[in-house]
C-alpha cells in the first residue's frame, strides 16, 4: 500500500515539532509544484478577474515547460497563494506559485473560492494575490507594466530584471541549476512580451505608475544576468549602476534598493553604495568547494570561489555586514551523480557555510530548489523535505547563536507575517516585538 503524501507530512510534522505546521506545507509546494487542477473546472468556475498572475520575473521556477502546459496554466496562475486557516488552522502563508501538472497539491473550487488539496484530502482555503492597479496600465510604448516592474512577495518587492540573458552561456558556464537563458527563449517562444534589456527610461515610467498608484510595495530588487565581457558597451558593475542612479535621482529614498550581482571589487560596489543601493546579494549558491566548481562553472572559472567569498566579506565595508546577503539554493547540493549522498552531510555542509559568514556578522537567505526542466539538471528530483526541514531549524538556531537580526529588506518575519514567497527561512524566525517591528530596514 503506497503511503499518503499527508501521513508523510504528519509524521516530520512529529519529528520537527519545534517548526511551524505551515512551513511544511511551503516548502513541500516549492519542492513538487502545483498543479491548477482546472482541466475539469468549468470555465464560469475558473478565477476571472483581477488577480495578479504569474510575471516569470527572471526565472520559469516550474517544474514543466511552458509547451508542455495543456491548459496554458502559464497564463493563469497566479504569482503566489496564501494559505489560511483550513482543518489545521494554518496561519497565512505567501507561497510561489511553480507549475506542475502532476504534482499531488492541487487547487479546486470551493464555494465562491479555491482551496488547496493534497492528494485529494481538503488543506485549506487559499487566497490569490489582488491584482496591483498599475497592472492594467501600459507604458506609451505599449508594454505592460508587469512585464517591466513585475511585483511579488504579494506586493512588496518591485523585481527589475533588467538584463533577462546571462552572459554564462552553454554548460561550461552556466550553473546548473539555473533556467535564465532557456526560460527567456520559451517565453518569446510562447509569443510574450519578455524585454531582453529594459530601457532606463521604461523602468522609470513603470515606477512612476507604481509609486502615482501603490503604497504596499516597500523595495525593489535590481538584477539580470551576470555581465562577463559588456553590455551596450558598458561592464556589469556600469550597466547596472546606470538603472540605480536613475532610479534613485528621480525617486530618492522611495524604496529600499536592492542589487544582485556577481562578487565585485570593492572600488565597484562603492558605485551601487553611492547611487544609492542600500542591500547587496552577491548569490553564493552552495557552500561546498567542490560542488561550487561543479554547479556554477561560470563563477567559478570568471571569479573563483575563494575570490568571490573574500569578496563578499570585503562588502561589510561597503554596505555594513548585515545588508550583504548572498543566496543559497537549498536543496542544490543534493544533486546527482556528484552532490551529497545523505541529508546529513548536505546539511551540515550549508550550516558550516551559513556559520562562517554569521560570525562575521551576514546574514545568509535561501531559495528553494525545484528542478526546472529548462535547466541542466532539470530531470532530477528536489532534495527531501526532511532536508528542507533541517536546514530551516540551522538557519535558525544559527541566527540566534550569533546574536543577529533577520535579513533586513524582506519585511517582518514570523509565521503568519512573512511575506518571501520563495524559502520559509522568514516564516521560522521570531516576530518582532512591537516596539522594535520598524526599526531599521525592514
Amino acid at each position: 500500500m503506497t503511503t499518503r503524501r499527508i501521513d508523510i507530512l504528519d509524521e516530520l510534522m512529529g519529528r520537527f515539532a519545534d517548526l511551524p505546521p505551515e512551513v511544511f506545507f511551503k516548502e513541500d509546494l516549492l519542492r513538487l509544484g502545483l498543479s491548477l487542477g482546472w482541466s475539469d473546472t468549468p470555465p464560469s468556475a475558473m478565477p476571472q478577474g483581477s488577480y495578479q498572475r504569474k510575471s516569470y520575473f527572471i526565472f520559469s521556477f516550474d517544474r514543466t515547460p511552458i509547451e508542455s502546459m495543456a491548459e496554458h496554466e502559464n497564463l493563469r496562475a497566479p504569482e503566489e497563494i496564501a494559505l489560511v486557516g483550513g482543518p489545521r488552522g494554518l496561519r497565512r502563508t505567501i507561497v510561489s506559485v511553480r507549475l506542475n501538472p502532476n504534482s499531488p497539491y492541487h487547487l479546486a473550487q470551493t464555494g465562491e473560492g479555491f482551496s488547496l488539496y493534497l492528494d485529494g484530502e481538503p488543506i485549506c482555503p487559499v487566497e490569490f494575490p489582488p491584482e496591483p492597479a498599475h497592472y492594467r496600465r501600459t507604458l506609451s510604448s505599449g508594454k505592460p507594466v508587469s512585464e517591466i516592474a513585475p511585483v511579488i512577495e504579494w506586493g512588496y518587492l518591485i523585481y527589475l530584471t533588467v538584463f533577462r540573458r546571462c552572459q554564462y552561456v552553454g554548460t561550461d558556464q552556466e550553473c546548473r541549476f539555473c533556467d535564465i537563458n532557456p526560460n527567456f527563449d520559451q517565453q518569446r517562444a510562447a509569443g510574450l512580451p519578455y524585454t531582453t534589456v529594459k530601457g532606463i527610461e521604461e523602468v522609470l515610467e513603470a515606477l512612476a505608475l507604481i509609486a502615482e498608484q501603490d503604497d504596499g510595495s516597500k523595495a525593489y530588487t535590481l538584477t539580470g544576468g551576470s555581465v562577463t565581457s559588456q553590455l551596450r558597451g558598458l561592464a556589469e558593475a556600469d550597466f547596472y549602476v546606470q538603472y540605480a542612479q536613475a532610479i534613485e535621482s528621480r525617486f530618492p529614498g522611495r524604496w529600499i534598493g536592492k542589487a544582485v550581482v556577481q562578487a565585485l571589487p570593492q572600488e565597484q560596489l562603492c558605485k551601487f553604495r553611492d547611487a544609492g543601493i542600500r542591500i547587496y546579494h552577491p548569490n553564493y549558491e552552495v557552500w561546498d568547494e567542490r560542488l561550487f566548481e561543479w554547479l556554477c562553472p561560470g563563477k567559478s572559472g570568471y571569479i573563483g570561489r575563494r575570490q568571490w567569498i573574500d569578496r563578499i566579506l570585503d562588502a561589510r565595508e561597503i554596505f555594513g555586514a548585515s545588508c550583504v546577503i548572498p543566496n543559497f539554493v537549498a536543496g542544490v547540493e543534493m544533486a546527482r551523480p556528484h552532490g551529497f549522498a545523505t541529508v546529513d552531510e548536505a546539511v551540515r555542509s550549508t550550516t558550516e557555510g551559513l556559520d562562517f559568514f554569521m560570525a562575521q556578522g551576514i546574514t545568509p537567505r535561501f531559495t528553494t530548489w525545484c528542478p526546472e526542466p529548462l535547466s541542466n539538471l532539470g530531470s532530477q528530483e528536489p532534495a527531501p523535505l526532511e532536508y528542507h526541514l533541517r536546514l530551516l531549524q540551522s538557519y535558525r538556531d544559527t541566527l540566534a547563536k550569533h546574536h543577529l537580526a533577520p535579513p533586513p529588506g524582506y519585511g517582518s518575519p514570523g509565521v503568519g507575517q512573512a511575506v518571501f514567497s520563495v524559502s520559509s527561512f522568514m516564516d521560522v524566525l521570531p516576530a518582532p516585538q512591537p516596539a522594535s517591528a520598524t526599526a531599521g530596514i525592514t
